[in-house]
């Protein structure tokens, strides 16, 4: 695989496909991290060439970054000198990466005055639905990574939603992640302002709170594909080209109309004094914008969710394919119209949307939290593997 840093060299900022989302308003980050990538100068170069503006991280990425290599291997040796758990191991090793990775983006956040150069630590996914661990977990790790640059990531849960109300009023950015239903859109939405408004009451400043709200994308045309070809299996005529017609169409569809939600509260008079007082919309930002299925084009998730006020976080192949051959106008409220459209159809053939997404919630839950698990028995792993070293050292 080419690397992108590699792969914008020689490359003019006019043809710089990720430079060029910002005059759409739109920001990219990376979703990747690793400590490979800190040591090697890798990030540096992509936040100086390439010209992503933050970084996301789970439990996923983590497990993959620590399991690959020995670039972990000496911290964990003295981790284990101190006597530390695998939990407590793997905690330092992200508070660590997260930390450098906030420092490498700080130049950034300070000359946009804190509107970008994020990077995004989560909680443990096991808190899920569990509030207040959330909410104590999150306060623990702003403590222990101490940059003004870092984000919390926290599910919008029903059990979430709350907790980053709490948050954001503490003065902690929170990144609100696993967001799939609209309505659990807006309403995590409405909690920011929620929040802004009782720290602007209390005499606080709001002008440096930052949150961006993660609408999952591909992962609804994953699982609404695999409803519509269910009903073509014994669909012909008329109502099999129906069904063939809103393949590939609804994760986009979804993510347009949290748009258009996003504008109507953010332009609404909810938000107005605010505004009015520095602070900053709560942005949303693009999540699982890698291709999944290969009928479709590769950069999908991208093209056609372009406009202002958000991010998109990519996948490193998914970047590479948006600088090679991205397309950059701006798409994401062009057809509202279209958009319900797609979703009344989904409807007509017995389709839930509020159905799909609620599995995907809990899917999602289970999926990260598996990580969680593989991560921590990897970690425990790497843990029993160098404590011979460690005891004859």
């Amino acid at each position: 695989m080419v690397d992108v840093a590699k792969h914008e060299q020689g490359r003019s900022e006019t043809t710089n496909t990720i430079k060029a989302l910002l005059n759409e308003g739109q920001a990219v980050w990376q979703d990747d991290i690793s400590r490979q990538m800190l040591q090697e100068g890798t990030l540096r170069t992509r936040i100086e060439e390439t010209g992503i503006q933050g970084v996301t991280s789970n439990p996923t990425i983590f497990q993959k970054a620590i399991a690959s290599g020995d670039a972990y291997d000496d911290n964990i040796k003295r981790l284990l000198r101190a006597g530390q758990n695998p939990g407590e191991i793997f905690e330092a090793l992200a508070v660590q990466d997260i930390r450098a990775a906030c420092d490498l983006f700080r130049p950034l956040y300070d000359a946009l005055d804190g509107e970008d150069g994020y990077v995004s630590l989560e909680v443990s996914p096991t808190l899920a639905r569990n509030t207040q661990g959330t909410i104590e977990e999150a306060r623990r790790l702003w403590r222990a990574v101490d940059r003004p640059n870092l984000m919390i990531k926290v599910p919008g849960t029903d059990e979430g939603a709350p907790a980053v109300e709490t948050l954001l009023s503490d003065g902690i950015n929170v990144n609100v992640t696993l967001l799939f239903a609209i309505a659990n859109y807006e309403r995590v939405a409405l909690a920011y302002i929620a929040a802004l408004q009782r720290r602007h009451d209390a005499g606080m400043p709001v002008d440096r709170m930052a949150s961006v709200a993660s609408f999952f994308v591909s992962r609804v045309d994953t699982l609404v594909d695999k409803l519509l070809d269910a009903k073509l299996a014994d669909a012909d005529g008329g109502e099999k080209a129906k069904l063939e017609a809103i393949k590939g169409k609804v994760a986009v569809a979804n993510a347009v109309l949290a748009y258009e939600r996003f504008e109507e509260i953010f332009n609404g008079p909810r938000f107005a004094e605010l505004r009015d007082n520095g602070a900053h919309v709560q942005r949303p930002l693009w999540a699982s914008t890698g291709t999944k299925n290969p009928a479709y084009s590769d950069v999908l998730y991208v093209e056609t969710l372009v406009g202002p006020h958000t991010v998109n976080t990519m996948p490193i192949a998914t970047m590479e394919a948006f600088l090679d051959h991205g397309k950059v106008e701006r798409t994401v409220d062009r057809d509202y119209v279209d958009a319900h459209r797609v979703m009344d159809d989904l409807a007509s053939v017995g389709i839930s949307i509020d159905e799909v997404t609620a599995q995907l919630e809990e899917e999602g839950i289970a999926s990260f939290a598996a990580s969680y698990d593989d991560l921590i028995d990897g970690v425990a792993a790497k843990r029993s593997a160098l404590a011979e070293a460690v005891a004859a050292s």
